[in-house]
């Protein structure tokens, strides 16, 4: 697994994201994918509105890297200028011209040269909506006017059929609208799209088995219906509390016995909260072992991982509906006697953490008619950890 606190994209990574991008999947898919968060992905695809950007191709008639290294083997080797032509099927002149511009015989580098030729070939492309002319502040009123861009375009042509200097593409528009470098419209614009997105999706773009970005999410609505009852044990309801400097504790609670389990992580990104998780339900018995019940966090978003290695099915609750984890709400609250907010996480170990959850363990809890949580799991089952 490659670290995802890395910094950047590599070009290949890119290339990927683009690429399945264009195929339609989302971004959670396309970070699982490459083993990054979705929020590094969704910042390099924002810097071309999400939009992909059209591979640079070379004329068969320039250099290539390849020759270029020829180039610089021959001056490395004391060929001459004519020589090198040969070797590389050129002329004199264009060798000599590509030496000469990329530093000379004593400083030519080959992979320095190949950059610099790429650089000076951009030739920027005018758009055809700029700030201030006829067309633009046409176009942007209509678009305030909660008019799409399609209906823009088709409009256009049939307002101005003789002046094609009136006419402009759909995708142009959204071209404009979408890439932060052309600052055209105000942004205000954006929030009169039907899809109020902040990115061009494609046509293959789609949200099905898609749960807030988390892949085959199975929503509490489709849990069994035993479960509401609390007639079995098993069943786990979870969350993360957070503290300062960016850490976090992993909080567990059984729905039926209240019985409370602490797990430290040691980060808030799905590989680390579900290797934590992994490792602590394999050290439960397998009647302790039926279904977790988590919100909508990204932590959980490698859920089948986690399923695949502790056979527990897991369910996501609706947005922003915390009561549909009512049991571990109440036990966070419980915890932050212990852990206050603003505290750092950091500082408790394992050790620790088991030390605080035995005490609320062993606590009578008026629900279970003032038996404690230790006492309803031995009376079901004897926990081993």
């Amino acid at each position: 697994m490659t670290d995802l606190s890395k910094r950047g994209l590599s070009d290949i990574e890119k290339l990927k994201a683009w690429f399945l991008w264009r195929e339609g999947k989302t971004l959670s898919e396309i970070g699982l994918t490459l083993d990054r968060h979705a929020g590094s992905i969704f910042g390099v695809l924002k810097l071309k509105g999400g939009i992909s950007p059209v591979q640079r191709k070379r004329r068969l008639s320039f250099l290539s890297l390849e020759e270029r290294e020829d180039i610089s083997r021959g001056l490395a080797s004391g060929l001459s200028i004519r020589a090198i032509a040969r070797n590389v099927e050129k002329a004199a002149s264009t060798v000599s011209r590509e030496i000469k511009r990329n530093g000379g015989i004593a400083k030519y580098r080959a992979v320095t040269a190949d950059k610099n030729a790429l650089e000076r070939a951009l030739r920027p492309k005018q758009c055809k909506l700029q700030k201030g002319n006829p067309l633009s502040d046409l176009v942007e009123s209509k678009l305030l006017d909660d008019w799409s861009p399609e209906q823009i375009s088709g409009w256009l042509k049939i307002k101005h059929p003789a002046s094609s200097e009136m006419h402009i593409s759909h995708e142009t528009i959204y071209k404009t609208l979408f890439i932060p470098s052309r600052y055209i419209f105000e942004k205000a614009v954006l929030s009169h799209l039907r899809s109020k997105r902040k990115l061009r999706h494609g046509k293959r773009s789609t949200n099905k088995g898609i749960y807030k970005g988390i892949i085959d999410a199975k929503t509490i609505h489709e849990r069994p219906h035993e479960i509401e009852t609390r007639a079995t044990l098993g069943h786990w309801e979870g969350d993360l509390i957070s503290g300062s400097s960016n850490s976090h504790i992993a909080t567990l609670v059984d729905r039926k016995t209240r019985y409370t389990a602490l797990v430290q992580v040691n980060g808030k990104d799905t590989e680390n909260v579900v290797n934590a998780l992994i490792l602590k339900f394999n050290g439960l018995p397998k009647a302790l072992k039926n279904t977790l019940m988590w919100d909508r966090g990204m932590e959980l978003a490698d859920h089948k991982r986690f399923t695949k290695n502790t056979s527990t099915d897991v369910y996501f609750c609706d947005p922003s509906s915390p009561w549909q984890r009512g049991t571990n709400e109440n036990t966070n609250r419980l915890l932050r006697q212990y852990f206050p907010k603003k505290t750092s996480l950091h500082g408790f170990d394992q050790s620790y953490l088991d030390k605080i959850a035995n005490k609320l363990n062993n606590r009578p809890r008026r629900i279970l008619n003032y038996l404690t949580p230790n006492d309803m799991i031995k009376n079901h089952v004897a926990l081993t950890t």
